[in-house]
């Protein structure tokens, strides 16, 4: 089937296509604990979605030179990587709705805050490399969400307008990135929100098994 250029879909990584927030939240008590400081889930909520840089510097409650900040930041990753890959937690639904808009022809992308390893791992965790057009993360960019610039960049790998690109996004920032990159946004509010996060969506969703190709096209 030839590709459908009528439209193109955006996914986000965490808690979109991968149940993230307790693999997060583990990795990060980890760490801390390494350091004598403890972390209660509700902390842990109110990082949900942020850059490493952001929550290092909010956790720890000091100023830690920036080498240290990047060892964190590496050893919280790696330490995550295990966590997924040891029982991987694909979201319920997100492969058979990649499946489902890959039969129609639909272009999709991934675009996520989350490095680049991370991206790799949830590709292959999900086994849907070969029916994506390819990835951004936050390794392509000098600035994250809710920057525009991530999604933009996944337009021009789409070779769509914006106006003609869907985001599928839980966080904030997300959310926000993709109205100022111009796109239509599902929210999804999945594990760590709450439903006021998604006043400005153009659909509500609490699981991906809402989702398919009609109903998709229907929002632009």
């Amino acid at each position: 089937m030839e590709p459908n250029q009528s439209f193109g879909v955006i996914f986000d990584v965490d808690g979109v296509l991968i149940d993230s927030y307790l693999p997060h939240f583990e990795s990060w008590r980890n760490i801390l604990a390494r350091d004598g400081l403890a972390l209660t889930e509700p902390e842990f909520r109110d990082t949900f979605g942020r850059v490493n840089q952001e929550i290092v510097e909010g956790l720890w409650g000091r100023k830690l030179p920036q080498d240290r900040i990047d060892e964190i930041g590496r050893i919280k990753e790696a330490s995550y990587r295990e966590l997924i890959e040891a029982n991987f937690p694909a979201m319920p639904g997100a492969v058979d709705l990649i499946r489902s808009l890959h039969a129609e022809g639909v272009s999709m992308v991934i675009g996520s805050s989350a490095p680049r390893e991370n991206v790799e791992s949830t590709i292959k965790g999900l086994d849907v490399g070969s029916m994506l057009a390819g990835f951004v993360c936050k390794d392509d960019v000098l600035r994250g969400k809710p920057d525009p610039e991530i999604f933009l960049r996944c337009a021009e790998k789409l070779g769509l307008p914006p106006n003609r690109c869907i985001v599928i996004e839980d966080s904030t920032f997300g959310i926000q990135a993709a109205k100022a990159a111009g796109m239509r946004c599902v929210g999804f509010l999945s594990t760590g929100h709450q439903r006021e996060e998604y006043e400005n969506v153009d659909k509500l969703i609490y699981s991906l098994t809402e989702l398919n190709p009609q109903l998709l096209r229907q929002l632009l």
